[in-house]
């Protein structure tokens, strides 16, 4: 076969690598501007007024909420920054900011259209999963899963799905998830999947992020 018949196969490919690689960089980047704006805010966390420091802390709190909701990014270091900040106190209030971000995350995720979705997809040229997703978008949360189920390629991926609720408590709780997406990628990915009932999401989230509150609490754990 000439080249003039191989090249036209080989450019969806080329620009498949280019897309994805320009994604990856732009999320890198992110994490990265995110760590410095953290840093700059931990810096900026001790004024000498305490009218200052009252309005410091409100706007870090309402910070801490939108960053943790956004993909790639890295929140805990501004939790952690909180909870030094007010000792006990912020360890509840971290806690009770974390379940709202992780929360709106999935909302934005639930309103999110699949369709439009795999319109991403097809841009990236990743037209296998765009296709699945397209299959998945009229079926309603159990026909999702059954579909799901019956057509993975290996035993691996039935075993994630049966076990789905336990891998979002696991994902939750590794260090260095921003690289999987993060709490706001991983609320997000659960509410765009439509395979969580809000109720039982939102319990199983209040129960996976409170190991590490509960151990600051006891004093298991040096703020």
């Amino acid at each position: 076969m000439s080249e003039a018949h191989q090249k036209p196969a080989e450019t969806p490919k080329i620009r498949r690598f280019i897309k994805i690689s320009l994604l990856v960089g732009f999320l890198v980047l992110v994490n990265y501007g995110g760590s410095l704006v953290v840093e700059q805010i931990n810096f900026q966390f001790w004024p000498e007024h305490e009218r200052l420091m009252i309005t410091v802390l409100w706007f870090a709190i309402v910070f801490y909420i939108l960053w943790m909701a956004l993909p790639f990014v890295p929140g805990i270091e501004l939790g952690l920054a909180l909870m030094v900040l007010l000792g006990t106190r912020g360890v509840v209030l971290v806690y009770l900011c974390t379940l709202l971000s992780l929360s709106l995350s999935f909302t934005v995720g639930r309103l999110i259209p699949l369709n439009s979705f795999a319109r991403f997809l097809g841009w990236l040229h990743l037209y296998k999963a765009r296709d699945l997703i397209l299959q998945l978008e009229p079926l309603n949360s159990e026909e999702k899963l059954d579909f799901l189920l019956r057509s993975a390629p290996s035993r691996v991926i039935p075993f994630l799905l049966k076990h789905r609720y336990l891998m979002i408590a696991i994902a939750l709780n590794l260090p260095g998830n921003a690289l999987i997406g993060g709490g706001g990628g991983i609320g997000l990915i659960s509410g765009m999947s439509r395979l969580y009932p809000f109720p039982k999401y939102i319990l199983l989230v209040s129960l996976a992020i409170m190991p590490l509150p509960l151990l600051l609490l006891a004093g298991k754990l040096p703020i």
